[in-house]
């Protein structure tokens, strides 16, 4: 409690109300003081004295210590100590005898013993209402001092102290708690206000007392998570409420089958989560509760989950042999455990779901890399989960050459680049040569060559692997470059070629120039037709396609 002293200059105060009364043949007492101010405790000198001037005996009445310190021939001087409360003081003189008197009341001051503000509560509920007490022991004249209550440096409640006042004294005021308020610093004050007696208004202060306030919706934490745990894997689970305050304050915990687990919190504006990562073990197979527990103030909020562990491996999918020569059997087998169930098997025949399915085929080339696949099936709470496994068969088989990846003829026009394409299947994958019947001559495939007049003939290409070889003949032929004419077209291709020229070399819109194109030379090649033709003044290369026959028109002077 911090206390505002007055200055030692100034002594404290002392009310004085005198009375004189007098006796009878005019003769009066009076009554001095020393002091006009007196704090409670202190000593006071005061001076009877009297108009009489002859048989006076004079003397003061009091409830305190006095001494006489001196006297006269009409007056007496004395000192009262140790004054503790207001009181009244009288003198009185016997003059002959009349007696007569006078009084005063002596009012002390006291500053409080003790100025404090009850503790607050360790949480106030944002939108509920708070009393905030001051105790105040002590303090004189009671009709002159007041409370007033201060939130920081801002006044809330001002109070005048009543004369009839208890002590100790318990002051109140009430306050509505908000998010304004947390953090926010309460105190009391006393004011002594001594200013109608020439002083000033002294202070004594509380020790301040922090306030810590808290908001919470009314609905629990939210948890997310999957109602189903497979062992063996990691699960996040997610716990978090919004609308709290303050959300820093707020501690989320996580338990799982009543063991905590270790989480991470994190707080943004009025939100708080926690996430936890599940090493979902054997041990935890069966049914357990996710719970959430938030913690903020004294108050507690709690989710609660159901969550499903269960163990469930993929069925086992085996083919016996999974590699095989062409027309062996091969056994399909699929197995599920744990309580599982086969529910789908590839090309096995129709049938219910059962712990094991199999079937057995003769594999042929058309079975090489073919895929089987098994579909296992559990049900967990009601709901039904599916596994799948696949397995490929491999078939060595002999090598295969048909029309499709090894056409038998072939036309290249000289001096082009061409690429032989002759593929063989089979498994392994057969190795593919080329020779030419007449002087073994190879031609390499799937490699460019440029076309040549002696690459022509008959080839026979082989393909062999450790399952065999297959022979196939292949012809290829060379077409050159004829002089003049066009050989293949028809009549209706070269007359639509003909329009075409004509529309090329017409002169433009306006000109007064007339061209006429002629045929100078057309030369086969390949599947493309070159026609050349003759007009005035220009050469040029135009494309035409007509069908599935693509014309390169060229134009040369004439």
């Amino acid at each position: 409690m911090a206390r505002t002293r007055p200055r030692p200059a100034l002594p404290l105060l002392l009310a004085l109300v005198a009375a004189v009364i007098p006796g009878p043949g005019g003769a009066q007492v009076s009554i001095q003081l020393s002091e006009t101010i007196l704090p409670r405790g202190a000593s006071l000198q005061v001076n009877c004295s009297s108009s009489c001037s002859e048989g006076l005996d004079l003397g003061l009445e009091t409830q305190w210590s006095k001494v006489e310190l001196q006297h006269g021939p009409n007056w007496k001087l004395f000192e009262l100590s140790d004054i503790e409360e207001d009181s009244n003081l009288m003198c009185f003189g016997n003059c002959g005898t009349v007696q007569s008197s006078a009084s005063a009341t002596i009012i002390l001051y006291s500053f409080p013993e003790r100025v404090e503000l009850d503790p607050l509560p360790a949480w106030q509920q944002v939108g509920k209402t708070l009393t905030l007490r001051c105790l105040v022991e002590g303090g004189a004249p009671r009709s002159q001092l007041s409370v007033v209550f201060f939130q920081g440096g801002e006044e809330l409640h001002a109070e005048k102290l009543g004369v009839n006042s208890t002590n100790p004294n318990e002051i109140t005021t009430k306050v509505l708690a908000s998010r304004d308020n947390h953090g926010a610093n309460f105190s009391c004050r006393t004011e002594l206000d001594l200013r109608p007696q020439g002083l000033q208004v002294f202070l004594n202060v509380s020790e301040a007392r922090q306030l810590r306030t808290f908001d919470l919706p009314g609905t629990s934490p939210k948890l997310n998570s999957s109602d189903l745990l497979e062992v063996g894997t990691r699960q996040k689970v997610v716990c978090y409420l919004d609308g709290l305050f303050p959300a820093s304050e707020a501690q989320l915990h996580l338990e799982l089958g009543g063991h905590t687990l270790t989480s991470k919190s994190t707080n943004r504006g009025d939100l708080v989560s926690a996430t936890a990562l599940v090493e979902v073990t054997p041990e935890l197979e069966g049914t357990h509760q996710l719970r959430c527990v938030l913690e903020l103030a004294d108050q507690n909020r709690e989710a609660e989950k159901t969550l499903n562990i269960y163990s469930f491996s993929a069925p086992v999918l085996t083919l016996s042999p999974s590699e095989v020569s062409e027309g062996s059997q091969v056994t399909v087998k699929c197995e599920a455990h744990g309580g599982a169930q086969v529910v789908r098997l590839s090309d096995a025949p129709p049938g219910d779901p059962s712990p094991q399915v199999s079937f057995t085929l003769n594999a042929s080339a058309d079975d090489d890399q073919r895929l089987f696949r098994c579909s296992a099936a559990l049900k967990v709470a009601g709901q039904e989960l599916l596994k799948n496994q696949t397995q490929k068969l491999h078939v060595l088989y002999g090598p295969w050459l048909d029309e499709g990846a090894c056409p038998r003829n072939w036309t290249w026009l000289e001096g082009s680049q061409q690429t032989l394409k002759c593929e063989a299947r089979g498994n392994p994958s057969p190795k593919v040569t080329c020779s030419r019947k007449a002087d073994n001559a190879r031609l390499p495939t799937g490699v460019v060559v440029t076309v040549t007049r002696e690459m022509s003939g008959t080839y026979v290409c082989q393909a062999t692997s450790s399952h065999g070889n297959v022979t196939r003949e292949v012809s290829l032929t060379i077409s050159t470059i004829p002089k003049y004419g066009c050989p293949s077209l028809t009549a209706e291709q070269l007359s639509l070629m003909l329009m075409k020229l004509w529309s090329i070399c017409m002169p433009p819109p306006g000109s007064t120039s007339r061209r006429k194109p002629g045929i100078k030379c057309c030369n086969h090649l390949g599947g493309s037709c070159k026609l050349g033709v003759g007009v005035g003044g220009a050469s040029q290369l135009r494309s035409l396609s007509f069908e599935s026959i693509k014309f390169s028109v060229g134009l040369s002077l004439l």
